[in-house]
C-alpha cells in the first residue's frame, strides 16, 4: 500500500485552488496582508486588502497585541479560535511561539469552560457532528468533509468532558483542541485532521433547558443502538479515510473500555484518557524515581479514582513493573484503588468490570486518609475528578511515611485538582515530588524554588500519532505507550529535576514529539506493524514530517 508523504501533500496545498475573495475566506490558504503584490494580481485579490504588505512576523506581533488586550481567558480562547478560522498558518505560528502561555487557553483548563459555554460563544462550525438520524447514511455524511486525506480523527461523544461530566454536543471543543495540539506539539499538518462529535443526546438537564444549546435535545442514546451507530461511523471512516488513526476522547467509563476492547486489535486506534494518560503518568513516575534513586518495582501506589485514567495508568505501571522483573501478581499488588465507595476490594458486590483485576483481599476502607495510613503508599495519584481530595492531613501523612512522597494531582481542569502545587509543597515541608493535570505556577517554599511539572497528555499522544501515521502503522500497541513514557522521561534534564520539574519544558515539545514518534516507529518496525519502508534515520525522518507554520509562495 502506497502513502502520500506530508511533504508531497504540503506542496499541493500551496497551489492556488481558489482565487479572489474565496481565497481570503479559506483559512488553510489565506495569508491576509502577507500576500505580495504579484500574488494579489495573479490571484484576483487586488483591492481586497489594505495596500501595506506585512511580514508574518508583523502579523504575529499584531495578533499577540490584541490577544493581550482580552479581559479574561474565555475571551482569549474566542480570539484564538477566530484566528484559526480565518488564517490557520498564522494561528499555529502564534500559538507555537507562545506555547507555555497559550496551550492552557486552547486546551486544559480553559477548553473546559469553552465547552460549557459552547452554544453561547459559537461562531463557526469546525468538524463533523454525527447524530442518530444519520444511520444508514454515514458514508455520505463523511464525504461532506472537504479534505480527503485525513490521517487523524479525534472523536468524542461528550459524556465525560474532562472532570465536568456530560456536556453533549458541547464536547466538540475537545476534539478541536486535541487536533490543534497534534499540529502545535508534533507538527501533524492540520489538513490531515478531522474532529468528530457523536451527538447522541445528553442527560444534562441544564443543557436541555438551555435555549442556546446546539445539540440533540434527547436523552443520551444507550445500548445496542449506540454501539451500532459507533460501528457504522468506524466502518464509514475506514472506507472514506483508510489511512486514519482514530483517537477516542472523553467517553464515559462504561463505553470507553468496551470501545477500546472492541477496536484496538482491529484498527489503528487508541483511547487517550486510558492510554495517553497512562503514558504521561508513567513517564512522570520514571522521572520522579530518578530524583529519589529507587526502582519502580519497590513503589506502592494508591490511586484516588478508579475510572479510565486510573485503570489505564495502573495497567501500564503493572506492565512496566513486570518488565523490571516482578511477576504479574506482585506487580498488581503494588497498585491500590479507591473509588467513591471506598477501597476497591474483592468482597465488594458493586464493582464494575474494569475494576475487578485490581480488587485485592483487604478489609473495607472508606476514607482516603485512613487508606494512606494503613496501606503506606509511596505514591499518591489523584484521577477522580473530585477537587480538594488531598487534604492537609493526607499530604502530611504522605510526607511522614516517605522522605520524598510522590503526589500527582491529575484531575482537570484546575478547579478539579486534588490539591494545588503550593499545598503539596507547603504541607509536605517541601518534600513532595509533585505533578498536576492542569498548570500551576512556580512555588517558593521552605527555602526552595519549585517549578511543578504538568502531567499533560500533550507530551504523549501527538508523538504517538505522528509516529504511527508517518510509518503507516497497522495498530497502536501498549508497548508503544511504555516506550513513549521511557523516551519522555529520558528527555527530562538534570536541570529540570533540580527544580522539581519531572517533565521537559513545553517549549521543547515539538522535539520531544519527534523523539517519541521515532521510538513508536521503532516498535512498529520491530513488530512488523509498519506499512511504509523503513527510513535510514527515524528521528530525522520524523523531523522532516513536521509541518512548519510558515507562509508558502503561490507560484
Amino acid at each position: 500500500m502506497s502513502f502520500t508523504t506530508f511533504r508531497e501533500i504540503d506542496e499541493e496545498t500551496i497551489r492556488p485552488h481558489h482565487t479572489g475573495v474565496n481565497l481570503l475566506h479559506d483559512p488553510a490558504l489565506n495569508k491576509g496582508t502577507a500576500f505580495t503584490p504579484e500574488e494579489r494580481r495573479r490571484l484576483g485579490i487586488e483591492g481586497l486588502l489594505p495596500a501595506s504588505i506585512c511580514t508574518q512576523d508583523k502579523q504575529v506581533a499584531r495578533e499577540r497585541e490584541n490577544y493581550l488586550k482580552k479581559p479574561d481567558d474565555l475571551e482569549k480562547y474566542i480570539f484564538l479560535m477566530a484566528l484559526q478560522d480565518r488564517n490557520e498558518t498564522l494561528f499555529y505560528r502564534v500559538v507555537s511561539e507562545n506555547i507555555e502561555e497559550m496551550m492552557p487557553i486552547i486546551y486544559t483548563p480553559v477548553v473546559g469552560l469553552a465547552c460549557q459555554q459552547y452554544g453561547h460563544i459559537f461562531r463557526r462550525s469546525r468538524g463533523i457532528f454525527i447524530t442518530r438520524d444519520f444511520h444508514g447514511r454515514m458514508v455520505d455524511i463523511l464525504r461532506n468533509w472537504p479534505e480527503k486525506d485525513i490521517r487523524v480523527i479525534v472523536i468524542t461523544d461528550g459524556e465525560r468532558i474532562l472532570g465536568l461530566g456530560d456536556l453533549g454536543a458541547n464536547g466538540m471543543g475537545i476534539p478541536v483542541g486535541k487536533l490543534s495540539l497534534y499540529t502545535v506539539c508534533a507538527g501533524v499538518h492540520p489538513m490531515h485532521s478531522l474532529p468528530v462529535t457523536l451527538d447522541v443526546g445528553t442527560n444534562n438537564q441544564e443543557l436541555l433547558d438551555d435555549p442556546l444549546y446546539l445539540g440533540t435535545r434527547q436523552p443520551r442514546l444507550r445500548g445496542s443502538e449506540y454501539y451500532q451507530l459507533v460501528d457504522e461511523f468506524i466502518q464509514a471512516a475506514l472506507e472514506i479515510f483508510p489511512h486514519a488513526l482514530i483517537q477516542f476522547e472523553d467517553f464515559g467509563n462504561h463505553n470507553a473500555f468496551r470501545l477500546l476492547s472492541n477496536y484496538r486489535n482491529r484498527i489503528l486506534t487508541f483511547n487517550d484518557d486510558i492510554q495517553g494518560t497512562a503514558g504521561v503518568a508513567l513517564a512522570g513516575l520514571y522521572s520522579a524515581l530518578r530524583m529519589i534513586g529507587k526502582p519502580l518495582g519497590e513503589q506502592r501506589i494508591l490511586f484516588h479514582g478508579a475510572g479510565e485514567a486510573a485503570i489505564g495508568i495502573g495497567e501500564l505501571v503493572v506492565s512496566a513493573m513486570m518488565e523490571a522483573g516482578l511477576d504479574h501478581t506482585l506487580a498488581k499488588s503494588r497498585c491500590w484503588f479507591m473509588d467513591s465507595k471506598g477501597l476497591v476490594i474483592k468482597n465488594r458486590q458493586d464493582l464494575q468490570e474494569h475494576k475487578l483485576p485490581f480488587a485485592h483481599d483487604h478489609k473495607p476502607i472508606g476514607d482516603l486518609l485512613e487508606a494512606v495510613r494503613i496501606l503506606k503508599p509511596t505514591t499518591l495519584i489523584g484521577v477522580s475528578g473530585q477537587p480538594a481530595q488531598f487534604s492537609r492531613e493526607v499530604v502530611e501523612e504522605m510526607a511522614r511515611l516517605n522522605d520524598r512522597p510522590i503526589i500527582f494531582a491529575l484531575s482537570n481542569p484546575t478547579s478539579r485538582a486534588e490539591c494545588t502545587a503550593e499545598q503539596a509543597y507547603g504541607w509536605s515541608q517541601g518534600k513532595a515530588i509533585f505533578a498536576s493535570g492542569s498548570p500551576f505556577g512556580p512555588v517558593t517554599c521552605h527555602g526552595h524554588h519549585f517549578v511543578p511539572g504538568q502531567s499533560n497528555n500533550a507530551y504523549i499522544f501527538p508523538g504517538i500519532g505522528l509516529g504511527a501515521i508517518a510509518v503507516g502503522a497497522k495498530r497502536i500497541t501498549d508497548e508503544m505507550f511504555s516506550t513513549a513514557a521511557k523516551t519522555l522521561a529520558r528527555l527530562v534534564s538534570e536541570e529540570d529535576l533540580e527544580k522539581g520539574c519531572i517533565f521537559p519544558p513545553l517549549t521543547k515539545i515539538r522535539e520531544v514529539s519527534a523523539h517519541i514518534a521515532a521510538s513508536v516507529a521503532e516498535v512498529a518496525y520491530r513488530n512488523d506493524l509498519a506499512r511504509r519502508p523503513r527510513p535510514e534515520d527515524l528521528l530525522e525522518f520524523m523531523r522532516t514530517q513536521q509541518y512548519q507554520p510558515a507562509y508558502k509562495t503561490y507560484v
